[in-house]
């Protein structure tokens, strides 16, 4: 089950990002196989880094907190904000013809 992971850096952390990054990035790649995709936020302008976006693959919101509690900008408390939401995964589709299906179904509670 996807899991959404929405992180806003905390403003008077200063270059913690930077020094944890190094840390940040190990993790990532040693916990690859529950990352679906993730990165960095940028502002409107793209030149400063302002929090994190995760999509996160496992079975329970308590596994999610287990890897957020280990995760190096969590751990650091770079996040002013951090908030989880579980994700139906709609696009790309998953399994195929999953829109359809769920086109036809709407078109069906209209009819």
């Amino acid at each position: 089950m996807p899991f959404v992971v929405h992180c806003i850096d905390r403003p008077d952390a200063g270059d913690l990002r930077q020094r944890t990054r190094a840390e940040h990035l190990e993790y990532m790649i040693a916990n690859g196989d529950r990352v679906a995709f993730g990165g960095p936020l940028q502002d409107d302008d793209g030149t400063k880094v302002i929090g994190s976006l995760m999509v996160l693959s496992f079975d329970t919101r308590a596994e999610v907190d287990a890897f957020l509690g280990a995760e190096p900008y969590a751990r650091a408390g770079l996040f002013a904000e951090l908030s989880v939401s579980r994700l139906r995964q709609m696009v790309p589709e998953n399994p195929p013809g999953l829109l359809m299906r769920e086109l036809e179904r709407e078109q069906a509670a209209l009819a």
